[in-house]
């Protein structure tokens, strides 16, 4: 067989096995598509019906704030277009399935590239070993929006990041690797039109549905979050738990629906976290900023600058959801396909990092729940994994090399083929 078919078997193996895994695995990591995405699409589309919303008809973000920017509805109520396969859950997987084959059908290409191959088999490990969570959540369907988005954005800046810009309406990761594809492209305008394009059309849309009140309510909601377990910032007073210090304990909050941690001076920890990431957000975009003005090639640029600001995002974060793992997909995709050699080596500490994110959840998470050792060591060194991705990072990133005196605006050497 040739290598693209390869590739194409293994894809469906692992995307029919990790579907069905999500039926199988204690904790349901499933749950989220029929406990909240279901009935929030059947709420906007047809009320009460079924007892979906006994309140009377809502359109999340739209009558009522929500924690997500509005587009995250749209892939909710696509899935109703497949629940003939068997329910609203299958839906929701086969239409995560088909954006990441479309996504795929782009990185493999004729699969006569070894970069590309090896991009993709990286890809379809990272899926496989995150587990069914990398599916069952908003997080998978913006993934492939954004490894597509990050394969174009040298030959279709435009598409790529109207792409972008979808997703990121969706579940506002994706405005990372937008922010590095605005300083580090050759060709910044369209870049920029495309993302102004999907957000002026999606907040006409909004505040004609009469949403204008709650436009960017997600904003707001993220701010007022509490500290989640599975956040690198938490593992301070996981163990103080986990040590029986008084004080310190793991809690649900309902309208949320997460679990979080308090403890002594939470609530100052709370205030500081998102200052604290716009601040570590602007210092990362001023050094890839600067590096482009020198005249550092977008081909060189770009990828590390989108993997910096993008485990930025992670790491200073008072959320830290499994799911959060599938985002590291997009630039190292990229990198792999553009310099295999000098990436293999995050790539694989990626691949254990969204193993041990699995074992967390939903293998382990009973005990995490329970603050029992074993499972908090593991999600510890998930956690310090996730920062040596970011000062790896970070380091190859001021190490970018520059060329004084070239104009920004100097083609780079990246392959049109992209």
């Amino acid at each position: 067989m040739s290598r693209r078919v390869v590739l194409w078997v293994a894809f469906a193996i692992v995307h029919v096995a990790i579907a069905r895994l999500g039926f199988v695995l204690p904790n349901e990591p499933m749950g989220d598509v029929y406990r909240v995405y279901q009935p929030w699409s059947a709420c906007a589309l047809w009320g009460g019906v079924e007892g979906f919303c006994p309140a009377g008809r809502e359109i999340m973000g739209i009558t009522v704030p929500w924690v997500y920017p509005q587009l995250a509805l749209v892939p909710m109520v696509l899935a109703w277009l497949f629940a003939w396969t068997g329910s609203y859950t299958v839906g929701w997987v086969v239409m995560v399935v088909l954006a990441n084959a479309g996504a795929f059908a782009l990185l493999v290409g004729r699969g006569r590239s070894r970069g590309r191959s090896g991009a993709a088999w990286f890809w379809l490990a990272s899926i496989a070993l995150l587990g069914p969570v990398g599916l069952y959540r908003l997080d998978g369907f913006t993934a492939a929006l954004a490894v597509a988005g990050c394969l174009w954005l040298a030959g279709r800046p435009f598409v790529a990041s109207a792409l972008l810009a979808i997703a990121t309406w969706i579940k506002v990761w994706p405005a990372a690797l937008l922010a590095a594809a605005v300083i580090t492209g050759r060709r910044r305008g369209p870049v920029v039109i495309g993302a102004l394009v999907v957000s002026a059309v999606t907040l006409i849309v909004v505040v004609a549905g009469g949403g204008g009140a709650y436009a960017f309510g997600f904003v707001q909601g993220q701010t007022d979050r509490g500290l989640q377990i599975e956040a690198p910032v938490s593992a301070f007073y996981l163990w103080r738990a986990v040590l029986g210090l008084p004080g310190s304990q793991v809690f649900y909050d309902g309208g949320l629906l997460t679990f979080q941690v308090t403890g002594p001076q939470v609530d100052a920890l709370i205030a500081i976290m998102t200052p604290l990431l716009a601040f570590a957000m602007i210092a990362v975009v001023a050094i890839g900023a600067r590096k482009a003005w020198l005249g550092a090639r977008y081909a060189v640029l770009f990828p590390p600058l989108a993997l910096t600001v993008v485990m930025t995002f992670i790491v200073v974060n008072k959320v830290g959801s499994p799911q959060f793992a599938s985002w590291i997909a997009a630039p190292l995709v990229l990198g792999l396909v553009l310099d295999r050699r000098r990436w293999r080596g995050p790539a694989s500490l990626a691949l254990v990092t969204v193993l041990l994110t699995q074992l967390v959840y939903p293998l382990l998470y009973a005990g995490v729940l329970t603050t029992a050792p074993l499972p908090i060591a593991v999600l510890t060194v998930r956690n310090a994994l996730y920062l040596a991705l970011l000062v790896w990072a970070l380091v190859r990133l001021v190490r970018v090399p520059v060329r004084p005196g070239i104009p920004r605006s100097a083609p780079s050497a990246l392959t049109t083929s992209i």
